[in-house]
């Protein structure tokens, strides 16, 4: 197993626990929210898009083809996006009541970008001197 990959598998278990760690605490009606538990609010589970885009990461990772490389480009930036709009928009003001940003959240952002740079920068495929077509 390569270091690119290593770091990718450590980048979603990372983002997995991160999902399931609170990500913000109000304090008016005492609410924690994390990403597959946001009762009491109307986001819905935004860690399940998390979830899908990992599994299609990895499973774009494992692939040793070019075209799994660079579609994995496309999901970890979907994925990376998702997080930014988690990040803005689950933990902004509303009603004049800030909520408290907790450990979750910003492991997710870090995890989310942890894989946008496996995906960036992936093990290329070798290619074999036989495969050459130079005329």
């Amino acid at each position: 197993m390569n270091r690119s990959l290593l770091i990718t598998i450590i980048g979603a278990v990372l983002l997995i626990a991160a999902c399931l760690m609170p990500w913000m605490r109000i304090e008016d009606p005492a609410i924690t929210i994390s990403g597959v538990d946001t009762a009491g609010t109307r986001y819905g589970k935004p860690a399940l898009t998390h979830f899908i885009l990992v599994g299609l990461i990895l499973l774009c990772s494992f692939i040793p083809r070019v075209w799994a490389k660079r579609v994995n480009l496309l999901f970890a930036a979907l994925n990376l996006a998702w997080g930014i709009r988690n990040f803005g928009v689950i933990t902004r003001c509303e009603g004049g009541v800030c909520p408290e940003k907790l450990l979750g959240i910003y492991l997710l952002l870090l995890a989310c970008i942890v894989l946008m740079i496996t995906a960036l920068f992936p093990n290329e495929p070798k290619i074999k001197t036989g495969d050459l077509n130079i005329d």
